[in-house]
């Protein structure tokens, strides 16, 4: 059942009869995560709270389609990272299921990939609102809309187009949840960029995690291809 924002009520993790046990809610936040910051960890949380999920896996990306061409940070220091900046949160996890296989790597195939390790979960994708506007340039929009539903944190001036989508992917107003998050306007790209010039990231970036940068000397200049 959906309000007038086209927003579902969240009640899958009732057992209708009181007996089978209610299904795992798996939250699922993708990125290249160079560096985890701030913003990642607050938006999974809100997530994790407002829609009752059982947990969330952070998903650290290999060579994502729409940053081909860009140059970033080897997988070993992009996970070293994300494993300390969620190593005091037991309901925050890592799936590996991007960076241990080949690309290209599409948001469409970790999702089923996810399911088959994780069968008869809800997944629930969180993104913010410019990608959810971006939808249709994504590689099969209508299979990801049947996987997983799309978790959306809104940002004021990135309202999607909601009639648009829906006539492209029927069906998808009832598999859409926004969620309300604090606006921190932090990037990993600004960060990096911070480093680089030698300005403080305190508070950031997770304190665990300025100390990796630190003791491996990244972003000191930019990654070389």
């Amino acid at each position: 059942m959906s309000n007038s924002n086209g927003v579902t009520d969240l009640n899958e993790s009732v057992s209708p009869d009181g007996g089978s046990p209610a299904p795992l809610r798996i939250g699922l936040l993708g990125g290249t995560f160079d560096p985890p910051h701030i913003g990642h960890l607050v938006l999974a949380q809100e997530a994790l709270v407002q829609l009752e999920l059982d947990k969330v896996l952070l998903v650290p990306a290999g060579q994502p389609p729409h940053k081909a061409g860009r140059s970033i940070s080897a997988v070993e220091d992009r996970l070293a990272m994300l494993e300390r900046s969620i190593a005091d949160n037991p309901i925050f996890g890592i799936s590996r299921v991007d960076i241990d296989r080949p690309g290209p790597h599409f948001t469409v195939d970790m999702l089923a990939l996810i399911l088959r390790n994780e069968p008869g979960s809800l997944l629930y994708f969180i993104m913010g609102a410019d990608s959810l506007a971006d939808l249709l340039t994504w590689h099969q929009p209508r299979r990801i809309a049947e996987l997983a539903k799309l978790v959306v944190m809104r940002r004021p001036g990135r309202e999607p187009d909601i009639a648009a989508l829906a006539e492209a992917v029927p069906g998808i107003t009832g598999r859409v949840y926004y969620i309300d998050a604090p606006l921190l306007e932090t990037s990993s790209t600004d960060l990096q960029s911070r480093v680089r010039q030698g300005l403080p990231v305190r508070y950031l970036i997770p304190d665990r995690v300025i100390e990796y940068i630190q003791d491996h000397d990244l972003y000191r200049k930019p990654v070389t291809p």
